[in-house]
């Protein structure tokens, strides 16, 4: 679970007039001037407005727990917050409704019901799955109610369900434990979850978007007009001003935002480079086409093709601890495009549409960042600072046309088989495109199947990291399915990304994967590489080797994080030039003469023990290390 309230950012800039019943992010609606409630939102804050597909779900699941209650002519609000899946609080008519999450133990979606919606529900007079009961006089918050307790009840209750609950001058909601016909025998018929005596109601009237968007204006204005400057402050310094200009555009909403921000800002020409990596959805390639055709726009798109799938089998699939993929199809191809223009002496400036309220790891962007890898590359983050609210706002009032999937149910648009994908989400590609879906799902069950896992830890999205979070690891033992890799016997190799990039943690990485290699093996000689320790739970070893961290996992994939590039790549190849000691050690026993210490043995395997002072006076003596370049002659020093 993410710690974003840890982030440098105010999550309570929401407001709702209650008179025009509208979302304003500034205090005092632009309406009717009338000062707006204060909506405290869970950190960081991200909210947007409902799509037409989360809208279906919220209201196919309201209709069924409550029949006759719907939101269907309601504006509705989602809220990003920590989950195990795809988690929002709802925000109707200024009220925390509920929260909609995706059970990754049923793969569907629940809600969750909030104090303030369970009053609204029932002020509203929806009278279904209604439960009202003799208060006592004491606190019902957490309370086991007994039948008796029980005044009456609606007859379509079943147990399990959630249960609007009244008494006397309070109302809740709780969990029944019974069926209606017994629910007021003797014995314990339901639980309550939260009564109040506060009253909370729906609001009258239907609003609609260019409501919102009227009463939002001059906070708009504003934003605008700073990341209007902020562009024109940079492009028209003196340096920059023969330098071409670039937009970032991926096909979804804060590329298409900073674009139409960038055209805005800058008269001249400029250009729009579109990393088209092979595994896009369809509908994104489509979508980044026609726009730029459309608005005359010259479009470089950056084809990879096939780069993804010919990488496969030496990499394996792709996590969200090991992003390959995007070094291999992304980076790669763009930079060379940036290198063209840089390489002629120019700088070359790029409107990048990050955002701080995306993850922990953008939450401390900076205005304008330099390309420590390409020398005259100056990125430029205009909407840094943006909710995604105030994205869509944006793209309402100007009207522009947007990728399709965001209706679709997607919250994010980029890969259709990226790890960072929620589970839910997943799903809803393979409902959009089964033929792209079977294809990339297939290869998950064979590669489970040739590294001793089964079916059900595709199915339930444990591929997306090497190392299991917590709540993945506490889904695991829910399930009772094995996560432990059992690899698949193959030569030894290894083979890297692509090059050193800089880390979303800190710092810079260098990633590849080794075949033919079993975990015990690694384990043998990680001493030389310094301080170490294995997870039998996670399959991973750890070592804190010359400043920098290197991880060793069971399925084969390796990785470095240090705070140099150089150094980066350094214990990089000193780790590989190690591991292939291990495996292809000729016990010519050179390497126990030099070693000061005695921490070497050659019984049954070569291995290093916990005695070695890590001086190397061992690895040069081996002849395996001396012809590591012919015994190895596809791994690249990058």
């Amino acid at each position: 679970m993410l710690a974003y309230n840890s982030f440098d950012l105010d999550e309570s800039l929401l407001f709702w007039c209650t008179k025009c019943n509208v979302p304003i992010l500034d205090e005092q609606c632009g309406i009717c001037k009338v000062k707006g409630s204060r909506i405290t939102l869970s950190p960081p804050g991200d909210v947007r407005f409902a799509s037409p597909h989360e809208k279906s779900i919220i209201n196919d699941i309201i209709s069924r727990d409550f029949p006759g209650a719907s939101l269907s002519e309601k504006l509705i609000l989602l809220n990003k917050i920590p989950g195990e899946d795809k988690t929002d609080e709802i925000i109707v008519d200024g009220l925390h409704f509920g929260i909609l999450r995706f059970d990754m133990s049923v793969l569907s979606f629940k809600l969750d019901l909030m104090i303030e919606g369970a009053c609204a529900l029932i002020d509203s007079g929806v009278g279904m799955k209604l439960v009202k009961i003799a208060s006592g006089g004491q606190h019902l918050g957490g309370k086991n109610i007994e039948g008796t307790k029980v005044i009456e009840c609606s007859d379509d209750i079943k147990a399990g369900d959630t249960v609007l609950v009244t008494s006397k001058n309070l109302s809740g909601f709780g969990i029944a434990f019974r069926d209606s016909s017994q629910l007021r025998t003797p014995g314990k018929s339901l639980k309550i979850k939260k009564i109040v005596s506060e009253k909370y109601t729906f609001l009258p009237g239907k609003s609609s978007m260019q409501d919102v968007i009227s009463a939002n204006a001059a906070h708009m204005k504003r934003l605008v007009k700073d990341a209007v400057n902020t562009i024109k402050g940079i492009a028209n310094q003196k340096e920059y001003t023969d330098s071409p200009v670039y937009v970032s555009f991926s096909g979804g909403k804060d590329s298409l935002t900073t674009l139409d921000l960038t055209r805005s800002a800058i008269k001249k020409p400029i250009k729009v480079f579109f990393a088209n990596t092979g595994i896009e959805f369809p509908e994104t390639v489509e979508f980044a086409r026609s726009f730029c055709k459309k608005n005359n726009i010259e479009l470089i798109e950056v084809k990879v093709n096939e780069a993804f799938w010919e990488n496969l089998q030496s990499f394996g699939p792709p996590a969200k601890d090991f992003r390959w993929c995007c070094k291999v199809c992304k980076l790669g191809p763009i930079n060379s495009v940036i290198e063209e223009c840089t390489g002629k002496g120019k700088k070359c400036l790029t409107i990048d549409g990050k955002r701080k309220y995306e993850s922990f790891a953008r939450s401390r962007i900076a205005p304008k960042e330099e390309n420590p890898f390409i020398p005259g590359q100056v990125s430029l983050f205009p909407i840094r600072n943006w909710r995604a609210i105030e994205i869509w706002l944006y793209i309402y009032y100007r009207k522009l046309e947007y990728n399709p999937l965001y209706d679709q149910g997607f919250e994010r648009v980029g890969c259709y088989l990226c790890p960072a994908e929620l589970g839910a989400e997943y799903q809803r590609f393979g409902e959009l495109h089964p033929e792209l879906f079977e294809r990339w799902n297939g290869y998950l069950v064979n590669w489970a199947k040739d590294n001793g896992l089964d079916e059900e830890f595709i199915r339930h999205g444990f591929w997306r990291w090497k190392t299991l979070p917590p709540k993945m690891l506490r889904l695991s033992e829910e399930l009772k399915i094995n996560t432990k890799f059992e690899p698949v016997k193959e030569d030894f190799g290894i083979t890297v990304t692509g090059g050193i990039s800089p880390c979303k943690t800190g710092g810079y990485t260098m990633e590849g994967r080794i075949t033919g290699l079993l975990p015990h093996e690694a384990r043998d000689i990680a001493n030389i590489l310094g301080e170490n320790v294995f997870s039998e739970d996670l399959g991973v070893l750890l070592v804190k080797a010359k400043g920098a961290s290197v991880k060793i996992f069971s399925s084969g994939h390796i990785s470095v994080n240090s705070p140099g590039a150089d150094q980066a790549r350094s214990v990089f190849e000193e780790t590989a030039k190690q591991l292939i000691r291990v495996k292809k050690c000729s016990k010519c026993q050179v390497c126990l003469r030099v070693c000061p210490v005695n921490a070497i043995s050659l019984e049954p395997n070569l291995m290093i023990k916990k005695e070695c002072t890590q001086c190397g006076k061992c690895t040069p003596s081996c002849v395996v290390v001396k012809y590591f370049d012919r015994i190895l002659p596809d791994f690249r020093k990058i």
